[in-house]
C-alpha cells in the first residue's frame, strides 16, 4: 500500500508545489519547509539523479528498464542549509554537487520522466518522504498524481520569457556563459515535452490554486501561500 493511500497518511499534511521550471518552485518550497519545519521533497532532483546515474553508469537514455532500476536504487534525502536557501541532495550519504543543475542534466531528466516504468519506480520513493510533521513537495505532478490528497496544492506559472531571463541571470551569476535565445528555446521545448507526455503530464490539479509569478517576487508568493495554508489550518509543529 502506498504512503499516500496508507492508513493515517492523510494526517500528515502535504503542500504540493507544481509548475514548470523557472517559476520559483524550489525557492518557495525551501522557504515553506524551513518556516514550517516540514520535510522537503525536490522531485525534479530525483529524475536528475537518475539521469546523472545513467551517465555515470553508462545506461542509455532510451533504456527504460535500466533507468527504472536506477530509480529503485536511489537512497537520497534533502537537507536545508542554515539559511534555508539551498536544498542539498544527499545521495547515499554524499552531498551531490552542481552537476545536477546543468541544463543538460535537466533536459535528460525531462526526457526520462516520460517513461512509465521510471515514474512507477520513483512513485513509492517520493511518497516515502511523507513523514510527520509534514512535507513540502516540489515538482510537476505532486498535486495531480503523487499526493492527490495533499492539504494544499499550488501551481505556479510565469511567462516563458521571464523564466528564461531568470535562468539566464542565474547562470551568468555563476560565471557560466550562455545565450538567451537558445535558452528560451530549450525551456519552451521542455515545457512542451512535460505537458504532452503520455503519463502524468504537467498540469494543475483540479483543486490547485494557480499563482502567476511573472511580476511577483518570492516574498509576495510566500505570503500568499502562507495565508492560504493558515486558512486551511496548516502550521508547523
Amino acid at each position: 500500500m502506498s504512503a499516500a493511500a496508507g492508513e493515517g497518511a492523510i494526517q500528515v499534511p502535504v503542500i504540493a508545489i507544481d509548475g514548470p521550471g523557472g517559476v520559483g518552485k524550489g525557492t518557495l518550497s525551501r522557504h515553506l519547509a524551513g518556516h514550517l519545519g516540514f520535510h522537503l521533497l525536490d522531485s525534479g532532483a530525483l529524475y536528475r539523479l537518475v539521469a546523472l546515474g545513467a551517465k555515470e553508469q553508462s545506461v542509455a537514455l532510451d533504456d527504460e528498464q535500466g533507468l527504472a532500476d536506477l530509480g529503485r536504487q536511489l537512497d537520497v534525502e534533502f537537507r536545508l542549509g542554515a539559511d534555508d536557501e539551498i536544498a542539498r541532495p544527499v545521495l547515499r550519504g554524499r552531498l551531490v554537487g552542481e552537476e545536477l543543475r546543468s541544463e543538460r542534466c535537466g533536459d535528460d531528466a525531462s526526457r526520462i520522466a516520460g517513461y512509465p516504468r521510471v515514474r512507477e519506480a520513483l512513485l513509492a520513493r517520493q511518497r516515502a518522504f511523507r513523514r510527520p510533521p509534514g512535507l513540502v513537495a516540489d515538482g510537476r505532478d505532486m498535486g495531480s498524481v503523487v499526493f492527490p490528497d495533499a492539504a494544499l496544492k499550488i501551481f505556479l506559472t510565469a511567462s516563458v520569457e521571464e523564466r528564461a531571463q531568470r535562468r539566464y541571470k542565474q547562470l551568468i551569476g555563476k560565471g557560466i556563459g550562455v545565450n538567451l535565445a537558445p535558452l528560451l528555446g530549450e525551456i519552451s521545448a521542455r515545457d512542451k515535452r512535460d505537458r504532452e507526455r503520455s503519463v502524468a503530464p504537467m498540469k494543475p490539479a483540479s483543486d490547485a490554486v494557480v499563482i502567476d509569478t511573472t511580476t511577483l517576487g518570492i516574498d509576495g508568493v510566500f505570503e500568499q501561500v502562507m495565508k492560504i495554508a493558515s486558512e486551511r489550518g496548516i502550521s508547523g509543529p
